[in-house]
């Protein structure tokens, strides 16, 4: 009996020393915890304000433009036209804007644009311009003369057109106006690229081929066109 009592005064001495030594196991580790955040918190914050500064610099940098459209809209002039679209182009042009290019210096102050510029130009014939002596019946044929063919629309898709790539050195001063003289100068390249080609030849066969059909389904016999 005596043993058995002094077996049981063992396990629960060992209980008691095992809840111990968790509970001071416990606090070490919450302490040592608390310690740790309480060290790293101003560096968290340091790093947070950081993060802060940076997204602010980006979009000073960077800044996103806002767009304020007038309630009011102002209708200028309205005319009614007679034009017959006979063509369409859409061009692809590549064109390089550079400035302080020159020089030892330029890597630093050199500014360039690579810019894509996706382009529709759209030529035909402007009716109005037929004059009632341009058109005489002779016999069972009918003359016609058309006015020369002409561009009426030459301009960049925006939706396609883009900025490649931009090289501006670390010393170097944006030029805001950089970007607009590639569009410009590409809008213009286009239209110099499809008068090469000759969209206003190709514009005034198809205005021809078109009315010719057309003539015909009046009951014109014949049509003759003169230059």
């Amino acid at each position: 009996m005596k043993n058995t009592l002094n077996t049981i005064m063992s396990i629960v001495i060992l209980v008691v020393l095992a809840a111990g030594v968790y509970f001071i196991v416990q606090t070490v580790r919450e302490s040592t915890a608390a310690a740790q955040e309480a060290v790293s918190a101003p560096f968290e914050q340091v790093n947070q304000a950081n993060q802060a500064l940076q997204t602010q610099v980006a979009q000073i940098r960077n800044p996103t433009p806002t767009v304020i459209v007038d309630p009011v809209t102002y209708i200028t002039n309205v005319k009614s036209l007679a034009r017959l679209e006979t063509i369409q182009y859409s061009v692809e042009q590549v064109v390089t804007c550079e400035v302080n290019q020159q020089g030892p210096l330029a890597v630093f102050l050199g500014d360039k644009v690579l810019f894509v510029g996706h382009g529709l130009v759209i030529a035909g014939i402007d009716m109005e311009k037929i004059q009632p002596t341009d058109m005489r019946l002779g016999g069972d044929t009918l003359y016609v003369r058309l006015p020369p063919a002409e561009i009426f629309v030459a301009t960049l898709d925006n939706n396609k057109s883009y900025v490649y790539d931009r090289e501006t050195g670390p010393f170097a001063s944006t030029d805001v106006s950089l970007e607009t003289n590639c569009r410009q100068a590409a809008e213009e390249k286009i239209r110099q690229s499809v008068l090469e080609d000759g969209i206003l030849q190709q514009a005034q066969t198809n205005a021809e081929n078109y009315l010719f059909k057309f003539f015909t389904t009046l009951g014109y016999k014949s049509i003759q066109f003169e230059h």
